[in-house]
């Protein structure tokens, strides 16, 4: 796909549900790749740095400390994260700074559910996340399919619709 033509695709199936003294943002997405082939998406550098809003120092597919860096522009940002729980092809679970986030892979037939649930400070940065998740995982299905488009990361992802994704969120999360 020509990048200039990628545009978001429908609403992602989503929650805000208190966790403690924070919040667990719960976003569900269903992909037509097997859970193995969407793990090397979620773990393996080269494949993040096609879609993920960070760079990562290493493979994120065991446990142990690494580097997440996030890139906006010409700027990145370098954030400690620790691989809490990998386990291949179905949980990985890491810190990003102060953040936790918990990917859970489910096979569906011939495809996988995605579960996310990145916990966050305040209720009110879900419908931020869940726009930023959004476009990161339409350009990753874009990559499974073996069409890429390439990162959308940053002050980018307003010339791709970020601002009326964040703001249909937080429609569907108050709601």
């Amino acid at each position: 796909m020509e990048r200039d033509n990628f545009r978001p695709g429908p609403l992602a199936e989503v929650a805000r549900v208190p966790a403690g003294d924070r919040w667990d943002l719960v976003f569900v997405r269903d992909l037509r790749h097997p859970p193995e082939k969407v793990w090397a998406a979620l773990t393996e550098p080269d494949q993040l740095g096609e879609w993920a809003p960070f760079l990562a120092s290493r493979d994120l597919g065991t446990p142990g400390e690494a580097t997440l860096s996030t890139v906006d522009g010409d700027r990145t940002f370098e954030a400690p994260a620790t691989v809490v729980r990998a386990e291949r092809p179905s949980l990985l679970e890491y810190t990003w700074g102060d953040d936790l986030l918990r990917w859970e892979l489910a096979p569906t037939g011939p495809g996988t559910r995605l579960t996310l649930r990145h916990r966050i400070e305040k209720a009110d940065q879900a419908p931020i996340m869940a726009a930023g998740w959004h476009l990161c995982l339409d350009v990753a299905g874009h990559l499974l399919d073996g069409d890429p488009v390439g990162p959308i990361r940053g002050g980018e992802a307003l010339d791709f619709g970020w601002a009326r994704l964040r703001d249909a969120y937080a429609e569907r999360l108050d709601s």
